[in-house]
């Protein structure tokens, strides 16, 4: 077996590159599965909260499912967070902004995205905090709920790279 040192540096590069290609796919995968876990707690919580406006009660089921629509997304930033640093499809080149720089994907994935899926993020936690803390009535904690999600739902609808945007490369799964 060889030992010099241009050897030991050549077999690093590869593992290092194999880890770094296996955390991308596995972070990938999980990002892409998660979402649809995320989505689905949002239209529940706003389809819950549409129906309990007029129930005159703020009930424990009601705190639950908020929450874990809540909770879902942050694991969905900290993934996201994580694929920011390995994907190959965030990379700050020359004129990354212009959209004839690999047909904007440059610029969805290290801008667009980021920017909509956190501020739809912070809406959505916002919303739930004055639900849960500052509103007084029932009617107006749904409300809020009711509110905040669905803008947030509308930003990250918009901001998921669907398979349909072909130049993006996203995928169902």
């Amino acid at each position: 077996m060889r030992h010099d040192s241009n050897y030991v540096q050549s077999v690093m590069h590869i593992l290092i590159f194999v880890n770094k290609n296996n955390m991308y796919k596995g972070l990938l995968h999980a990002h892409s599965g998660l979402r649809w876990i995320a989505l689905i707690l949002i239209l529940l919580a706003i389809i819950n909260a549409a129906k309990s406006q007029t129930s005159g009660k703020y009930l424990k089921k009601d705190k639950m499912i908020n929450l874990f629509a809540m909770v879902f997304l942050h694991i969905q930033l900290l993934i996201g967070l994580g694929l920011y640093f390995v994907s190959p499809k965030v990379q700050f080149v020359d004129k990354w902004m212009s959209s004839d720089t690999a047909g904007g994907m440059f610029r969805f994935f290290n801008l667009e995205h980021v920017i909509m899926m956190v501020a739809a993020i912070a809406l959505i936690t916002i919303g739930r905090s004055k639900a849960e803390k500052k509103l007084k009535g029932t009617r107006d904690k749904h409300r809020r709920i009711l509110i905040n999600y669905t803008i947030g739902l509308i930003l990250i609808l918009a901001s998921i790279p669907w398979p349909f945007r072909e130049m993006l490369g996203g995928s169902w799964f």
